[in-house]
């Protein structure tokens, strides 16, 4: 399966439905019921099917991973003195903020020392992301090029704050530089991997990465979903835009 180019950019250069001066004057709850009244009807099956597919997938995955799961978290104590696990705050389905677990890949208190790298950033729009991040311990570089210090994000997908497939869990930062339209991306919970995490991640515009979700909303199904898991381990294996 295959999404054209055309299709995507459709979706950059689409204006916002409605009248952007009133969505603009929405609170960001308000906002996400707007776009998901106006979204496509999904068939209640689908909804059902997604989260049995995602609390039993993410279980059976825990629990098979346990041993990596301890070991990785083994070598990051060993690696840099702090916690093996990294919480942050991220916004999820409808606008409604939960704690994202990770694997720790910076110094511990690293989210102190932002403002001194800010001026590092590499990539357009609200995001922020540096490649060769001064604030990385030594073992960090290998788990973000290698995607496993995303794997506790899995715990979040057993407590139905993510699912398997969809927009990357953004950071409340990043939300309030949205533009209107972007908001429909906060329709579906966030994914543990999707259409912009199999296409390049930070190698991608933020404009391209923001239509990608916006697609993703308007046309999930079982099968996409399926797509984009097949998806994911050649792209993990390339690395590209992973830093």
């Amino acid at each position: 399966m295959a999404i054209a180019n055309k299709t995507v950019q459709q979706h950059i250069a689409a204006p916002a439905r409605g009248n952007v001066r009133v969505i603009e004057r929405l609170s960001l709850e308000q906002r996400c019921e707007y776009w998901r009244r106006a979204q496509r009807t999904v068939p209640p099956a689908w909804i059902l099917y997604r989260r049995s597919v995602d609390a039993l997938a993410s279980a059976v995955l825990l629990v098979l991973m346990a041993p990596l799961l301890a070991l990785i978290a083994l070598l990051v104590k060993i690696a840099s003195p702090g916690p093996a696990f990294f919480s942050q705050e991220r916004v999820g389905k409808d606008g409604h903020p939960f704690r994202l677990y990770k694997f720790r890949t910076m110094q511990d208190g690293a989210h102190l020392l932002h403002e001194h790298v800010a001026h590092l950033n590499e990539i357009d729009g609200p995001a922020f992301k540096v490649a060769r991040d001064p604030r990385l311990h030594s073992l960090g570089a290998f788990l973000r090029r290698s995607s496993l210090d995303e794997l506790p994000q899995l715990w979040n997908v057993l407590r139905g704050e993510m699912s398997l497939v969809g927009p990357r869990p953004a950071l409340p930062d990043e939300v309030k530089g949205y533009a209107p339209h972007y908001h429909q991306r906060l329709t579906v919970r966030p994914g543990l991997t999707g259409l912009w995490q199999v296409s390049g991640r930070t190698a991608v515009p933020f404009r391209r990465w923001m239509a990608m979700d916006i697609w993703y909303v308007n046309h999930w199904s079982p099968l996409i979903d399926l797509w984009l898991c097949c998806e994911t381990i050649p792209a993990v294996l390339r690395r590209e835009g992973a830093w």
